[in-house]
């Protein structure tokens, strides 16, 4: 039911209908026409030919010409007519017709013969001062019959059979129905070849439209010679998909930097609130030192001065702790938020380690740790910025420092090198022997200020944001990181990819 409702729909469908409709409308009005005005129309024909038949033999017949006698026969022969002509005294002098003049003599009886009814004599079809004309049915015939009287004296009869034009009627009709049922034929082959040949068109522009629609601007419309309204749509079509597709790759354009735009000032508005939050977390304590120390200088609380020198020095290493702090946060927020740009270059990740073994040289001895493992005599080139990476492995070992303890008779730190040829990286990873971390703890260690021990002092502890930093670090290289609890202590890692030459 749908496909039939989709098919009188079509534009083919609507055209043949519609030729049809023409042609049936055109033919029945032919029809109608041809029954109601061709009779009509016929008999007033063969009226005026009668009435000029009259005119020309009363100007013609004046006496007894052969020739004019001939040529009134010829007439009437040429006409169909049947004439006849009396003198006054009702003696034959002309006649086309025996059968005719035979009627006429043997019935003198005009009404009668002709079966003309009263009312017919008295309301002719046409009369005039000599002659009057009637319709009358003879030997079941319908003819036209004018009787006058000619200047000369002589009476005429002029008859003229019409009831051919009944026949010729039916026949016409029969006719134009024929030529209707071929013209709709013709209609439908012509409407299928026409409305194909713009209705493929049409189709594909519909499709066209249609992938315009869902932004699709791939398909474009392949004009043709013809110089058409289609034609003109299809390039106009064209012309939109072009325009819309440029309009909304500039809209798409806008509209990412903007996105990009709103992006980046809610990254700058949270690391601001995240800043003054982590800022005013941690400052509390160092400022609340700094403000009782520096009152009790000021109210002279320890007079001597070896107590005003301590007093100072706790209000400088509190600062200088502030100061390092603030620095370590804002560090971490443009490394979190994408503001940090890294200088990649190459360099021997293996020297590196060395360094930050040194420069940390003093802790060691403080922690009374003798034993850090790290042997190497080969070079391994890295392709990274060696300042956060360095950054990284020393929040490592600082941290393993820290948290090294005598395990099993055993206290030391070991930092292996391990490389991953088909991953193209180096795993740096710093063992401390020590205290588990518990499970819960293995994913909170990395976010701001998290500390697994609370009981440590200011002193020992650091500032809680070094693991974030390496968080920070490797995600922005998108490299992994992690930690491991191991028999007797706990091993820290991260990836560092490989240089080309290495």
């Amino acid at each position: 039911m749908k496909k039939i409702n989709e098919k009188f729909k079509s534009i083919r469908m609507k055209l043949f209908l519609t030729l049809s409709i023409v042609t049936i409308l055109i033919i029945a009005l032919l029809i109608v026409m041809n029954s109601i005005v061709l009779e009509s129309f016929y008999t007033m024909s063969k009226i005026n030919t009668v009435k000029r038949e009259f005119q020309t033999i009363n100007n013609l017949y004046n006496k007894d010409d052969p020739a004019v006698l001939r040529k009134i026969k010829n007439d009437a022969i040429s006409n169909n007519f049947d004439i006849m002509i009396e003198n006054e005294n009702e003696i034959l002098l002309f006649s086309t017709n025996e059968n005719f003049t035979n009627a006429i003599n043997q019935n003198n009886d005009i009404a009668s013969h002709f079966n003309i009814q009263d009312d017919e004599q008295q309301t002719p079809i046409f009369s005039q001062n000599n002659y009057i004309i009637r319709k009358v049915v003879t030997n079941g015939l319908n003819c036209i019959l004018l009787t006058g009287q000619l200047d000369n004296g002589y009476r005429i009869y002029i008859q003229i059979p019409i009831s051919a034009i009944e026949e010729s009627v039916k026949i016409s009709n029969n006719l134009l129905l024929i030529i209707g049922l071929i013209s709709i034929v013709i209609a439908g082959v012509a409407a299928s070849y026409v409305s194909k040949k713009f209705t493929n068109q049409i189709l594909e522009i519909n499709v066209i439209a249609n992938k315009m629609s869902k932004l699709d601007f791939s398909q474009k419309y392949q004009p043709t010679d013809a110089d058409d309204e289609i034609n003109e749509l299809g390039k106009s079509i064209n012309l939109m998909s072009d325009k819309l597709e440029s309009t909304i790759k500039q809209l798409r354009s806008s509209n990412n930097q903007l996105e990009r735009d709103i992006e980046e000032k809610s990254k700058i508005d949270e690391m601001r609130k995240q800043f003054i939050s982590d800022v005013s977390h941690e400052l509390k304590t160092p400022i609340a030192l700094i403000q009782g120390y520096a009152e009790g200088l000021l109210e002279n609380v320890n007079a001597d001065e070896e107590s005003r020198k301590y007093y100072a020095e706790v209000i400088l290493d509190e600062s200088n702790k502030m100061d390092k702090l603030v620095r370590q946060l804002l560090e971490l927020m443009k490394l979190e938020y994408g503001k940090r740009e890294f200088n990649n270059h190459e360099f021997d990740i293996c020297e590196l380690i060395k360094e930050v073994i040194r420069k940390c040289d003093v802790m060691l001895k403080e922690k009374k740790i003798d034993d850090i493992r790290f042997e190497t005599d080969k070079e391994i080139k890295v392709l990274a910025d060696d300042f956060y990476i360095e950054q990284a492995f020393t929040n490592y070992l600082t941290n393993a420092i820290k948290n090294t303890k005598e395990i099993a008779g055993e206290k030391y730190i070991q930092i292996k090198t391990v490389i991953n040829k088909e991953k193209n990286n180096v795993r740096i990873s710093v063992f401390n022997t020590g205290n588990n971390i518990s499970e819960e703890n293995l994913d909170r260690i990395w976010g701001r200020f998290y500390k697994v021990d609370e009981s440590r002092n200011r002193n020992d502890g650091g500032s809680g944001i070094g693991l974030s930093l390496v968080r920070a670090i490797m995600n922005n290289y998108n490299s992994k990181y992690g930690v491991e609890n191991k028999e007797n202590g706990v091993e820290f890692y991260f990836d560092v990819n490989l240089s080309k030459n290495n």
